[in-house]
């Protein structure tokens, strides 16, 4: 599907970014590649790992909408990864999380549209679901926003869709790569924030994977969520270092203790495919009349029962500790889990 297609991906020096390229380079001959982010320096040491003719690197923010209309010409397919993600940091300063992940959310729909962009996927995150902190609230405007993009489109070709997955191993800022500098520094003891805490549990290229499946996948408007394990925040610690105690450090600013990809309040929108749910648009568009419950793979999907919650704490499965162990080897190696 990508073989002699351009693809621009906003964010693109970030840990999917980066993951991003290195698939399609390996699994595809894409005619361009665009990375488009804001940062030279990060671009500069992508660019020493990866150098394919291919590949062209855009210095950009996603607030100018200008320069991303410029930076989409000729681009089939876009991959929305740009945002602020640090939630205490969300919450120290609203403002410049809101003009980055909404008002970037419509700069980029603007400039999809502008040049007929085929297809377009945005990256969103389990905190959009219910949210509770500003992060999570501007990730679902963002959702929002991607889902209209698709009635506002009128005569063009453009499609928008969403894909949302929990906390990614070995992410930029995240729970294992906190861990492992903390017991590689000889820390005493982890801390975690509460004993109770879960998350749902998905490595780098299982995520990326997900998202090269559902451009093939979509037809515009769904958010596509997929099936995945949740871990207990104690069994990781006893995981990553059965040796040290844990201390209790009590929940951060706007985070919660169990995280959510299908709210019950959706129940009456969402689909269960075998490795995936979509949660259907709550609008209808004009001049479009789609049935969600067959993909364009020919895929087929049930309704939920009413009331059904996507939950990390209720989840079905989950990892014990050797297998949180496992999981995060190999997708820190760069493999699937």
């Amino acid at each position: 599907m990508f073989d002699d297609k351009t693809i621009l991906i906003t964010g693109g020096t970030g840990s999917f970014g980066r993951r991003y390229v290195a698939t399609l380079l390996a699994r595809y001959r894409p005619r361009k590649i665009i990375v488009y982010s804001r940062d030279e320096l990060k671009q500069f040491e992508m660019q020493q790992e990866f150098d394919a003719p291919c590949l062209r690197y855009f210095i950009g923010d996603v607030r100018d909408r200008d320069r991303l209309t410029q930076a989409m010409k000729g681009v089939d397919y876009v991959i929305h990864a740009a945002a602020l993600k640090q939630v205490p940091a969300a919450e120290y300063n609203p403002m410049e999380c809101i003009k980055t992940n909404i008002h970037g959310a419509e700069n980029v729909i603007h400039a999809a549209l502008a040049n007929e962009v085929e297809r377009v996927i945005a990256l969103s995150t389990d905190k959009a679901a219910s949210p509770i902190n500003l992060y999570g609230a501007t990730k679902l405007a963002s959702d929002k926003l991607f889902v209209a993009g698709n009635n506002i489109a009128g005569g063009h070709r453009t499609v928008f869709s969403v894909v949302r997955y929990g906390n990614v191993v070995g992410s930029r800022g995240s729970v294992v790569p906190h861990f492992r500098k903390l017991i590689d520094s000889g820390a005493t003891e982890l801390p975690i924030t509460d004993t109770r805490m879960t998350r749902f549990w998905i490595s780098l290229q299982q995520g990326v994977d997900f998202v090269l499946k559902n451009f093939e996948r979509m037809h515009g408007g769904e958010i596509f969520v997929p099936r995945i394990p949740s871990i207990r925040i104690t069994d990781l610690a006893a995981a990553m270092a059965p040796h040290l105690p844990t201390r209790v450090i009590g929940i951060r600013p706007g985070e919660k203790l169990h995280e959510v990809m299908c709210p019950a309040d959706d129940s009456h929108l969402t689909l269960e495919f075998g490795d995936h749910f979509v949660i259907q648009p709550s609008i209808r568009f004009f001049q479009r009349d789609t049935d969600y419950r067959y993909n364009r793979l020919g895929e087929a999907g049930t309704y939920v029962p009413q009331g059904f919650e996507y939950n990390s704490g209720s989840n079905t499965c989950f990892l014990g500790i050797e297998e949180i162990r496992e999981f995060n080897r190999v997708a820190l190696e760069g493999g699937v889990a």
